[in-house]
């Protein structure tokens, strides 16, 4: 073999040996310090199916930064307890997700994320057209959520707080042999108060009617002259906007606000039990409460941040992102000044329970995103330390490098020499191989 050729040999085989020795030097056996994941990766794994430590591109994502002023001041006086909302759930245990669904807040979207679009070690199975998912636990034939597409309309179609609060854990009694004490969760998603009426009145226009709600209260259903019907025949197809704004007994009128307060408290819908000064005070200051001690809720115009809460809040990864769709039919409206107007006194309560759920959602998630910057800075301060030291260790003539934490031998000793040994190995692998890498080089000559 020529001169030439055996050059043209070695040259490959340097280059790999070389990749070798610095791989195993920068990586070491045993060692965490490189990860690569290539899984994820190939998969097609979103951003948000990570796990929390790589979440620092999120922090950029413009749905997160753009839809809202930075440290916005709030108007009410939170505790840090009202903005932490971070929840132990417990899947394999017994706890238990209520989904309250309110008309026209975006519930039916947000309810197939739930059981759609969460990374589970038990994903729920949905099958082709059937309406309802099965969400069991991992290992058990027990639902963890409650909810349109899980249990179906168990406790009456949009069951309200004051319904489900005394519904589900009769019900799920009833499915489930259970005998330890449950944590039920409850979270909901709200909607401007004037979009979510516009919405639901074109809902109603094509001919939805909820007819079969239940509206318990008490142990009964409302009696015909405690909610009376706006509409005579089967439907109210083809109101306009002004005859659905008329009827007095409309239930769109402040429906959020009625859907999260505890009805017992003012009667249920027995209007005749205090004036009505005192009952809307009651209802909205019920609403506010329930909401804010709710495990989670949401806000339809802030999709990207309802999704950064709930994962926070329980500890969950969606798969996919949320998306925000702002060209509704409700925002396809053309409103006039006074109509607008209108709708507010309409919905005045539901105005005063939205403007304190935004607030304090937002707050929320100042709160929750700055305490995780807080969190992955501090890691990455532990980080520094961690290497820093590791270089003081690796230093020749320095007590730690020794071995002995004291000139008797006597202290941390013992830890130090085991820390050393590993670096004595990896030093020494390296090194050894290096010698090896010269005697290849001197064979092949």
């Amino acid at each position: 073999m020529d001169e030439r050729s055996s050059k043209l040999i070695l040259v490959p085989i340097l280059a790999v040996l070389f990749v070798m020795i610095g791989y195993q030097y920068i990586c070491p056996a045993g060692s965490n310090s490189c990860h690569f994941k290539t899984e994820e990766k190939f998969r097609g794994v979103s951003l948000l199916s990570t796990p929390y430590q790589d979440s620092d591109d999120f922090y950029r994502d413009p749905y997160l930064e753009d839809d809202s002023p930075p440290k916005l001041p709030s108007k009410y006086n939170f505790t840090e307890r009202d903005l932490d909302r971070h929840v132990e759930f417990n899947i394999k245990g017994d706890d238990v997700i209520v989904f309250l669904h309110i008309q026209k807040t975006g519930g039916t979207t947000f309810g197939r994320h739930l059981v759609r679009n969460i990374r589970l070690e038990q994903p729920c199975d949905c099958k082709p057209g059937q309406k309802k998912c099965t969400c069991h636990r991992p290992g058990k034939d027990e639902s963890w959520l409650f909810s349109r597409f899980s249990t179906g309309w168990s406790c009456g179609l949009h069951a309200d707080w004051t319904e489900l609060t005394n519904c589900v854990p009769v019900i799920m009694d009833k499915k489930e042999a259970q005998r330890n004490k449950r944590n039920f969760y409850y979270i909901t998603m709200l909607r401007d108060p004037v979009s979510r009426y516009l919405s639901e009145w074109k809902h109603v226009q094509r001919g939805a009617t909820w007819k079969t709600a239940l509206h318990m209260c008490d142990g009964r259903s409302p009696t015909q002259d405690e909610l009376p019907t706006c509409y005579s025949g089967d439907d109210w197809s083809g109101v306009t906007l002004t005859e659905f704004m008329n009827c007095p007994s409309n239930l769109a009128n402040n429906r959020q606000v009625r859907m999260l307060a505890d009805l017992s408290l003012v009667g249920c819908y027995n209007l005749s039990s205090m004036n009505e000064s005192q009952r809307n005070h009651i209802l909205l200051s019920s609403a506010m409460s329930n909401l804010k001690n709710m495990a989670f809720y949401g806000l339809t115009e802030f999709q990207r941040k309802t999704q950064y809460l709930f994962e926070r809040t329980f500890s969950l990864r969606f798969i996919s992102a949320f998306t925000q769709i702002n060209s509704t039919r409700a925002a396809n409206v053309d409103l006039r000044e006074a109509v607008r107007k209108r709708i507010e006194e309409l919905n005045f309560l539901d105005m005063q329970l939205y403007e304190y759920a935004k607030d304090l959602f937002l707050q929320r998630f100042q709160f929750t995103r700055q305490r995780e910057h807080q969190e992955v800075r501090l890691k990455r301060r532990e980080e520094r330390r961690w290497l820093r030291e590791q270089r003081e260790q690796g230093r020749p003539g320095s007590p730690k490098h020794r071995g002995r934490g004291d000139s008797d031998g006597r202290g941390e000793g013992g830890s130090q020499k085991e820390s050393n040994s590993d670096l004595t190995t990896t030093t020494e692998d390296y090194t050894s191989q290096v010698a090896r890498c010269f005697s290849v080089i001197r064979v092949l000559r």
